[in-house]
């Protein structure tokens, strides 16, 4: 099941206050970016952020998931409605978080 274009309106007007969110679709699904970083991404109209540190130890209660088949499990966010706990949650995580691999010509 593929991902709705609703649901990922309403996540990104949830972390609208964060400066620098971006997205890309790929088949049907949305990463997410933080200033040029993969943080999570919208899975099955579900929204999942990488299992790092600074998530865990927010989200110490969450729920690992599977985005898709063959996929690392994330972590499942489930305060979608509370616009200041994402900011932490995406600011937070930056640090922890590397850049992505450059593509080889």
């Amino acid at each position: 099941m593929a991902s709705s274009k609703e649901y990922l309106d309403f996540v990104l007007e949830q972390l609208s206050e964060i400066d620098d969110i971006s997205h890309l679709g790929m088949m049907g699904e949305y990463i997410l970016y933080y200033r040029g970083k993969i943080f999570g991404g919208i899975y099955d109209d579900r929204f999942l952020v990488k299992p790092i540190e600074a998530a865990r130890r927010l989200m110490p209660d969450a729920s690992l998931e599977i985005p898709y088949k063959g996929g690392r499990e994330m972590l499942l966010v489930d305060q979608v409605e509370d616009r200041e706990f994402l900011k932490t949650l995406v600011e937070s995580m930056y640090d922890e978080l590397p850049f992505p691999k450059k593509k080889r010509k």
